[in-house]
C-alpha cells in the first residue's frame, strides 16, 4: 500500500503529517502509522498455519490511537516479529464508544486470537470481560482496577504494565501545588464512567490536606459542556485545575487549554499529550506521569513471552521506570507565574 493510502485510511490530513514529521521521532513515527495503515483491515485476519495473532483493543479513534499502535508494533519487531510473516496484529478502535469496544473483545475472542493487548483501562475490562482464557497483555494491570490478583501473582489471564496511576496522582497534585504555591482550590477534570477515576479520586482526596488545598470535582462530558464546566469552575473559586488521563477527555485537551488561558487558570496532567509528541497544548502549564512510549513498547515482552509459550499467571506486572515532567514556560508567561527554579531543574523538557 503506499504510503499515501496509508495516512489517507488513519484519517490524518496533510498539516497533522507535517507536524509529526517535524517532531523529533518524526520518521520513526511515520512508519509506524503507515504499518498500522497497512496491517488493520476491516475484518479480522484469516488464521494462517505459522502465523500468530494478536488483537489490539484501543477505546479512542485511530487519530489518537495510532501513536500506541506504532510503538507497540516496533517492541515486537525489536523482539524478533515480522508482521504479514510471522506474526499479525489486527488493531480494533471504538471511537469513544463503550459498547463498540465490547463488540471489538467479542470479536477477537470469536476470532481466537492469540493474544489481546489492551491499551488503557476500559478496553481491559472489555478484554477481560469477553473471556476468560485468552492471554491479556495491558498498561492497566494493576490490583486496584481488579484485573490481576497481585502484582507478583497476577494470577488468571491478564498481566502486563501499571501505570502506577492511584500511587503517582498525588505526586502529580504536589507538582502543581509546587508551580503554583499559592493555589488552594483545584478543580479536578475527570470521567464518571471511567474505571480508574474513582480511584484516583480518592488518592487526590487523601493527599489534598497535607498540601493545603481544597478538591472541586468537574465531570466531563462533550467537548460541548466544557465553557459551562469552566464557568462552573471558576464562580466555585477554582483557582488551578487538574486534568485526569482519559483518552476521550485527552482528546479535547487543546479546548480545555484555551478555556483556562481564557479563565487565566494554570493547570496541569498526568502525562504530556501523548496523540501529540510536540505537546502543544498552549495553555497546560505542566505535565508529570509515566513515559508512555516506553510503556507501550514494553507490552511486546509480554507478548513474546506469551507466544512463546509462557503463561500471564505466571508473567509478574511491572512497574514503570521512567517518567516525564514537562513544564511550558509560555504559559507561565501568559498567566504571569514565575515557575520555582528548583521545578524546572527538574523538568525533562521546558519548553519556551
Amino acid at each position: 500500500m503506499p504510503a499515501k493510502r496509508g495516512i489517507e485510511r488513519l484519517g490524518m490530513r496533510r498539516r497533522d503529517l507535517i507536524t509529526v514529521l517535524a517532531g523529533r521521532r518524526g520518521h520513526r513515527l511515520l512508519l509506524a502509522m503507515i504499518l498500522v495503515a497497512e496491517f488493520a483491515p476491516h475484518g479480522v485476519a484469516e488464521q494462517v498455519s505459522g502465523v500468530r495473532h494478536v488483537g489490539l483493543l484501543h477505546l479512542p479513534s485511530p487519530q489518537l490511537g495510532w501513536l500506541a499502535a506504532g510503538e507497540f508494533r516496533e517492541g515486537m519487531r525489536s523482539l524478533g516479529w515480522i508482521e504479514g510473516s510471522s506474526i499479525s496484529i489486527e488493531d480494533r478502535f471504538a471511537n469513544g464508544d463503550a459498547a463498540r469496544l465490547s463488540a471489538n473483545a467479542a470479536e477477537f475472542v470469536a476470532a481466537k486470537v492469540d493474544v489481546i493487548v489492551a491499551i488503557a483501562p476500559l478496553p481491559a475490562r472489555a478484554a477481560r470481560e469477553a473471556t476468560s482464557t485468552i492471554p491479556i497483555v495491558t498498561s492497566a494491570a494493576d490490583p486496584r482496577y481488579g484485573l490481576v490478583a497481585s502484582l507478583a501473582r497476577p494470577g488468571g489471564n491478564v498481566t502486563g504494565v501499571s501505570t502506577m496511576g492511584p500511587d503517582l496522582v498525588a505526586k502529580q497534585l504536589q507538582t502543581l501545588k509546587e508551580a503554583v504555591p499559592g493555589v488552594g482550590k483545584i478543580g479536578v477534570l475527570l470521567r464518571q464512567d471511567s474505571p480508574n477515576h474513582a480511584q484516583l479520586m480518592t488518592e487526590l482526596e487523601r493527599a489534598a490536606p497535607n498540601l493545603g488545598v481544597s478538591l472541586l470535582p468537574v465531570v466531563v462530558g462533550t467537548d460541548q459542556d466544557l465553557p459551562h464546566l469552566f464557568d462552573e469552575m471558576t464562580a466555585a473559586g477554582a483557582d488551578a485545575y487538574f486534568v485526569l488521563s482519559e483518552p476521550r477527555t485527552d482528546s479535547m485537551r487543546s479546548d480545555i487549554a484555551a478555556l483556562a488561558l481564557r479563565h487565566r487558570l494554570p493547570g496541569a496532567a498526568q502525562q504530556r499529550r501523548y496523540v501529540d509528541p510536540q505537546f502543544v497544548d498552549p495553555g497546560l502549564l505542566l505535565s508529570y506521569g509515566v513515559d508512555l512510549s516506553a510503556m507501550h513498547r514494553r507490552l511486546a515482552f509480554f507478548v513474546d513471552k506469551i507466544l512463546k509459550g509462557a503463561k500471564p499467571a505466571d508473567l509478574p506486572v511491572e512497574q514503570p521506570t521512567t517518567f516525564e515532567l514537562v513544564v511550558n514556560l509560555k504559559t507561565a508567561e501568559a498567566l504571569g507565574l514565575t515557575v520555582p527554579r528548583a521545578l524546572l531543574a527538574r523538568a525533562d523538557e521546558v519548553i519556551e
